[in-house]
Order: structure tokens, then C-alpha cells, then sequence
């Protein structure tokens, strides 16, 4: 329970501090010792009244003492002082209206400004917001702790820096600034639900975490369609994961699996979510690929998945976003309504985009609409290709085992 809350608070108690005081790094040092001070006093003396402004006061003094510590000099201190006004050097009243709601999202902002890379966006989010250890980050990220280490300290560098204020977007910039917290947290959940690397295929704990944070971004935001989307998204896509993988670990397609297992209220939930949500307005990607989760998810076997409405959903989505990874999808969604000679004609076109051209899943879904043609001998040497290209091993196995299975000599990975 207390390990719970404490997550939930990071975000936060850390966008107060910061808002109030600025210095970034040096803030997150204090939360994370009130933090430690929470997790040691809590469970023998419970809860405080008001568990953040607890945080927030243990934080703010800790801040102050690291301060003043670093600044030997009053000209620091000066600066130090400037930056604040009177009153915001003491900790709120634990009746003071909270900001909670303000501070966690500006956060999110800043930890996603298009000044930082993609990698520094997540890593920074999941440190900063999602409140994992550095440690926690690189082994979901399959990097030493130290390489984890030094991204942050970049990114948190950047972000000094750049001089940004601790605000939310001007109206102009909002909705540039919003895709990229959502693509942020898009990535995070993509890497935990099919890992790109590594010897497995689900990473569940970073999964979870992206839709903890698509939830708190929701709460923030209840009427953004997009926001929405995204979660309904990450939903309806997460409760299929306890069937995709056998006992051994290895890959189970969605044709396949046992569709009991799925988690009813995930799906629920996430067709809720986009079914409220794509009446408002305009439906931008994350509501389109919601809707054709759903559509699967719904469906009470694979033979009765509609097809053709998913394939018209992915035309729609394609004129959207021009994506190489949803072209392939439509392929699927088009060979699975139309046939597999009308798959392979779309296919055509992404053989030589640079996207994609070299990835796995191309030549994984031509071995498929091949394999469904009937042409084995192609479908063979494409699944081959795709299983050389994988780099994760749940996924080569996979694609070995299909290859195998289309030709009269085994093959060994």
C-alpha cells in the first residue's frame, strides 16, 4: 500500500519542488530521500494526514540543506533566493488547495521537450515521473546501470540548460508538446509489451507502468480524445498478454491463443474509453488503432474477426500517419479480407522504404501472405530472412519454428 502511494505521489511532490525552487537534479535528490524517510516512518507510524504535503515538507527542508551545502558562496545563495518568492521557501499548508494535478503534467512536459532524444524523453519520464530507479530503467531497457546513468544525467543537463520555465505549454505549443508526451509514453508501453531485444517477449512491469502514466495523463486531461485513445489502446492491446506466451516462453499468435484468458476488464474498460471518445471530434491515430483493438479484442474467435471493417479502419488510419509499421498491418488486415494476393500488392510498395526495409516484421508478414497464397518454398525462405533480422529471442524462435514447418529439414537456431 505505502510502496503504492509513494509512486503515485512521486510525480507530484517533485513537479511542486521544482516549480517552486527550479534546480531539477537537485530537487529529485531531495524527493528521494523524503521518499526513503516515508517508506522507513510510514509503515510503523501510518499515514500522515496528508501524505504529499508530508513529502513536501521533508522534501522542501532536505532541498534547502542541499542548497545551501553546494553554495558556499552568497552570490549562489542570492541566486538561489531569487528564484523564489517569500512564501513558497515554506511547505504548503496541509489545507492548501493542491496543485497536484498542474505540476504532475507540466512535469510530464518537460521531461518530454523536443530539445531531448527519444531515448532521453523516456528515460527521464520513467525516472522523473513514473519514479523507477535508475537501475529499474536499465535492466527494462537492457543497458548498464551506468550507460542508464548517464542518459539521465544528460537529459537532466539538457533540460537546465535550455532555461525552460516549470509551466504548462502556451496554447500554441500544447498540442506539439502533447503528441510527444503520448509518444513518449506510446514507446514505453511498446517496448514492455513486445520487447525489441532480449530473451523475452513481454517486459510486464514496464508495460504497467506506461499505462499507470496514460492514466494519470487521462485524469489530467479527461476530454482529450487522443489521451483517451492511447489508453484505450494500451487496454485492449495488454489484455491479450497472458495468452501470447506458452509456459516455455514462446510466441503465441493472436489467431492462436486462448481467448478466455484475456482480461475481460482491461477490455472493457479500453472499448468504454474509445467508444466515448471517437464521437468528439476528428479521430487522430491512437483513437483509429484503439478502435481496431477492439474489433479484435471483441471478436469471440479469430474467424470471426471483421476483417473488412478493421482493413477500412487501417485505410483511415494510413491517411492519418503514414507509417511503415501500420502498412504492414493493413496488409494483414487487407489478405485477411480480400486475400493474399491484395496483401502482397501493398506489400510491394515497403520493399524499398528505408523505414522498414531492413526490419524483421516486413519479411515476417510477406512470409505469412505467402504461406497463406500458397506458396510455401517463398514463405519458408521470408521467414527465415525475418528470424535472421529479429532481435528478440522469443521472436526468432518463432519464426524459426515456422520455417521449419513449411520445409523437410529442421532448422537450428
Amino acid at each position: 500500500m505505502v510502496e503504492g502511494l509513494l509512486r503515485e505521489l512521486t510525480p507530484q511532490v517533485l513537479g511542486a519542488l521544482v516549480r517552486r525552487y527550479g534546480h531539477f537534479a537537485i530537487a529529485e535528490d531531495a524527493v528521494q530521500e523524503a521518499l526513503l524517510a516515508a517508506a522507513v516512518q510510514w509503515p510503523e507510524e501510518g499515514l500522515p494526514d496528508d501524505p504529499r504535503a508530508w513529502l513536501i515538507t521533508v522534501a522542501a527542508r532536505r532541498l534547502t540543506d542541499l542548497l545551501r551545502a553546494e553554495q558556499a558562496r552568497r552570490r549562489r545563495e542570492d541566486d538561489a533566493a531569487a528564484r523564489t518568492l517569500p512564501g513558497d521557501w515554506l511547505a504548503p499548508a496541509a489545507d492548501q488547495p493542491l496543485a497536484a494535478s498542474d505540476d504532475t503534467l507540466v512535469l510530464l512536459f518537460m521531461c518530454c521537450h523536443p530539445s531531448l532524444s527519444p531515448t532521453s524523453q523516456i528515460a527521464l519520464t520513467l525516472r522523473a515521473v513514473g519514479g523507477l530507479s535508475t537501475a529499474e530503467i536499465a535492466r527494462a531497457f537492457l543497458v548498464p546501470e551506468s550507460t542508464m546513468t548517464r542518459r539521465i544525467t544528460r537529459a537532466k543537463r539538457a533540460v537546465r540548460d535550455s532555461g525552460l520555465p516549470f509551466r504548462l505549454p502556451r496554447p500554441d505549443e500544447r498540442a506539439e508538446r502533447l503528441a510527444a508526451v503520448l509518444h513518449v509514453l506510446y514507446l514505453i508501453f511498446n517496448e514492455g509489451y513486445a520487447g525489441t531485444s532480449g530473451p523475452d517477449l513481454q517486459r510486464a512491469e514496464l508495460a504497467a507502468e506506461a499505462i499507470r502514466l496514460a492514466r494519470t495523463v487521462h485524469r489530467l486531461l479527461p476530454d482529450d480524445g487522443e489521451v483517451a485513445g492511447l489508453l484505450a489502446l494500451m487496454l485492449l492491446t495488454d489484455a491479450r498478454s497472458p495468452a501470447r506466451t506458452a509456459p516455455d516462453g514462446a510466441l503465441i499468435p493472436m489467431a492462436e491463443q486462448d481467448r478466455s484468458r484475456w482480461k475481460a476488464d482491461f477490455i472493457a474498460e479500453g472499448v468504454a474509453l474509445v467508444t466515448a471518445a471517437l464521437p468528439r471530434g476528428r479521430p487522430g491515430p491512437y483513437q483509429v488503432q484503439a478502435a481496431i483493438a477492439a474489433l479484435h479484442d471483441e471478436a469471440p474467435t479469430a474467424e470471426e474477426t471483421d476483417w473488412p471493417q478493421i482493413a477500412a479502419l487501417y485505410e483511415l488510419l494510413m491517411r492519418i500517419a503514414d507509417n511503415p509499421i501500420v502498412a504492414l498491418n493493413q496488409a494483414v488486415a487487407v489478405a485477411m479480407a480480400r486475400g493474399p494476393a491484395a496483401g502482397l500488392d501493398l506489400l510491394e510498395r515497403l520493399l524499398h522504404d528505408d523505414r522498414v526495409s531492413g526490419d524483421h516484421r516486413l519479411s515476417a508478414v510477406r512470409g505469412h501472405l505467402l504461406e497463406m497464397s500458397g506458396d510455401l518454398a517463398g514463405a519458408r525462405r521470408a521467414y527465415e530472412e525475418a528470424a535472421g533480422r529479429a532481435m528478440s529471442l522469443p521472436q526468432q524462435r518463432y519464426l524459426n519454428a515456422r520455417a521449419a514447418r513449411l520445409g523437410d529439414t529442421p532448422l537450428t537456431e
